[in-house]
């Protein structure tokens, strides 16, 4: 009996094989694996990664990732690989309408084109079916930009009258654009036969990408829209953005299970525009004349003056910084309310603001006067500074000048700055590996400026209010390259003087030496504090007390490190030997002599080497005594000169 069992069980599963190879090979029979594969656009970086092998090896598994993704039936997948000194930042989206072979050949052909990119640092291409991108920065929340652009087809409709076909593609879109961003992925496809022409119709699909909001859809949806009317009465028509896709034709290039009925989500939609849909479909003699008229006119018209535009990917992350309007930023921070204001700086102050795309940022209202040389050169350096592209520096998105104040835009970063965990209301939460990941990030970030962008930058102000710390708390170093905008007479001695005494380096404070060994002092007292969750110039009345710098060195020549762990750290969190070498890291960076500190890139590669750096000893540091020992306050404030405080330096050669 038990045998029968199994020999029925057996043939059942026999069964069941043959189907599902039959349904396959039917469905697969359906599916061109070339269709959508028609290159558009594509464009590289103009800069190079700073090693290749560490890019490629992460390169080739975030294309392993998605193409495990997309087997598995998916039509949109990110992913990255975050090691080393150049990260990759990977989306690919194919088009909803598309079967999982159609996907899988479009990835195939996308990933080898992309490759001509070769060690571009950010590269993207755009086929019919789908779209590829990486960047060494996370851009998944980004919905249009400057190099937007319609791609049209090279015939003409052959439908018999080519005004009704262009008001059916303008009606089409225009349902389109409002429902897309409505609809759950983002993805609407449709078809609208043409009014008076028989066997005559348009197909038109819309997609945005998964990682934007529905605000942010309808903004990508409304460029779309506006570019893609340039094309008829062409037979078929793109619009690209790097948010969102858009195309129509008079050929089906979609399955008929595929449309989908667009009157239920555009229900929702205002009076005005149902009267709009309403008028247009109803065909009102005059008045639709009069409206086909004047779109034929307006778009030649927008043909003949449109300038010459790049390639959607000639300035991939190199587009320069956008320029804001003035009423646009005032409004997104409610008038620079009280309530948006997220913090102060040796700069300006720093609002939240809410743009009309739903898009949260910072805003900075900097505070340099409106002298001729900050007008002049505030756009030539902000370029400079936006540009700048690591998952370590805080993003500068863009700026303002034409108003009454010179304002930069900002990423938003909600876990706000470092200081607020080792001092401020959030104090103590922080544990060991965050602290770590910290320590870590921002000697990454600090190693790129220094050496890796193809402009050295100081920053001259590394202290933990200017490390910002995003969702995960992984470390992002705001201000950088801000003092290249201070105007010439905020200066001390031959160099632009902007630190903070207790983080400064003494040969800068004092005597104006600047070099990237700046940096490297201010971020040894950084990680001494985040390891003991102590403020530098957190000084007792009592003249005879140690500061932070000092009581390290003494307990170092102790040997007795770990005095000087946060005492709301886990023991169990930490491997006291790491702890005790990172201490000793933090000491080189702050010796005496500037040509015995490490650079950021040797101390980044100290941080991840095993074992302790007893080859290295550090010298004993330079000690500063402050004349305002006993009132914080004053020696923690942001000073553009050293002649606000009284710093005299002593055992600067270890005496």
């Amino acid at each position: 009996m038990k045998s029968k069992i199994c020999m029925l069980y057996a043939a059942y599963a026999t069964v069941l094989i043959i189907l599902s190879s039959t349904l396959e090979t039917v469905f697969s029979s359906s599916s061109d694996p070339e269709a959508g594969i028609k290159f558009l656009n594509g464009g590289c970086s103009l800069y190079n990664v700073s090693s290749f092998s560490n890019f490629n090896r992460n390169l080739n598994a975030t294309f392993r990732e998605i193409r495990a993704e997309i087997s598995n039936g998916k039509h949109f997948v990110t992913t990255e690989q975050l090691s080393g000194s150049d990260p990759v930042y990977v989306m690919l989206q194919c088009r909803d309408y598309m079967s999982a072979a159609e996907c899988r050949a479009c990835f195939d052909a996308a990933s080898v084109q992309i490759r001509n990119c070769s060690v571009a640092l950010g590269a993207r291409v755009v086929y019919d079916g789908c779209f590829l991108r990486y960047e060494r920065s996370s851009f998944y929340g980004e919905t249009t930009r400057d190099a937007n652009r319609e791609y049209c087809g090279n015939r003409t409709t052959t439908s018999a009258s080519t005004t009704a076909f262009e008001t059916t593609v303008a009606q089409l879109a225009g349902d389109l654009r409002v429902v897309t961003p409505r609809t759950n992925g983002f993805f609407a496809a449709s078809k609208r036969e043409v009014a008076g022409a028989s066997n005559a119709t348009v197909y038109a699909i819309a997609q945005c990408v998964q990682t934007i909001d529905s605000l942010g859809c309808r903004a990508c949806m409304d460029v779309a829209f506006s570019n893609i009317q340039k094309c008829p009465p062409n037979g078929d028509g793109r619009a690209v953005d790097s948010g969102c896709f858009m195309r129509y034709s008079d050929n089906p290039f979609f399955a008929d299970n595929q449309t989908m009925n667009l009157k239920p989500f555009l229900e929702t939609g205002s009076s005005s525009k149902k009267a709009l849909i309403g008028g247009l479909a109803g065909g009102a003699g005059l008045v639709l004349l009069l409206l086909v008229v004047f779109f034929v006119w307006f778009k030649s018209s927008r043909k003949r003056k449109a300038a010459p535009r790049g390639d959607i990917l000639d300035a991939t992350e190199l587009r320069g910084p956008t320029t804001y309007h003035y009423k646009d930023l005032k409004s997104a921070t409610n008038n620079f309310s009280d309530e948006n204001k997220l913090g102060e700086g040796g700069f300006g102050d720093v609002y939240k603001g809410t743009l009309k795309n739903g898009k949260i940022v910072a805003v900075k209202k900097l505070a340099l006067g409106q002298s001729r040389r900050a007008k002049t050169d505030f756009e030539s350096e902000v370029a400079l500074i936006s540009n700048v592209h690591h998952r370590n520096l805080v993003r500068l998105l863009g700026c303002c000048s034409k108003g009454p104040e010179l304002l930069l835009v900002y990423e938003y970063m909600a876990n706000s700055s470092l200081d607020r965990f080792l001092f401020g209301g959030r104090r103590g939460l922080l544990n060991w590996s965050q602290r770590y990941d910290i320590i870590l990030g921002t000697a990454q970030g600090l190693a790129y400026l220094h050496e890796q962008y193809h402009v050295c930058i100081i920053h001259r102000d590394i202290k933990p209010g200017n490390i910002l710390l995003d969702n995960h708390f992984q470390p992002k170093i705001a201000d950088f390259g801000l003092v290249r905008l201070l105007p010439d007479n905020q200066s001390h001695l031959s160099t632009k003087f902007a630190g903070t005494l207790g983080y400064t380096a003494p040969e800068y404070a004092v005597h104006g030496q600047l070099s990237v060994k700046v940096d490297t002092y201010s971020y040894g007292i950084v990680i001494l504090e985040i390891i003991s969750g102590i403020k530098s110039t957190e000084l007792m009345n009592d003249p005879g007390a140690e500061y932070l710098l000092k009581r390290a060195w003494n307990l170092y020549e102790n040997d007795m490190h770990l005095e000087l762990v946060d005492e709301s750290l886990d023991r169990n969190e930490y491997n006291p030997e790491e702890v005790k070498k990172i201490i000793e890291i933090a000491l080189m960076c702050t010796q005496s002599s500037p040509t015995q500190r490490p650079t950021m890139t040797e101390v980044v590669v100290l941080l991840k080497s095993k074992g302790s750096v007893e080859q290295k000893l550090p010298t004993r540091p330079p000690f500063v005594d402050l004349e305002q020992r006993v009132h914080p306050d004053k020696s923690t404030s942001t000073v553009s000169s050293a002649s606000n405080a009284t710093v005299s330096i002593t055992e600067m050669s270890g005496r």
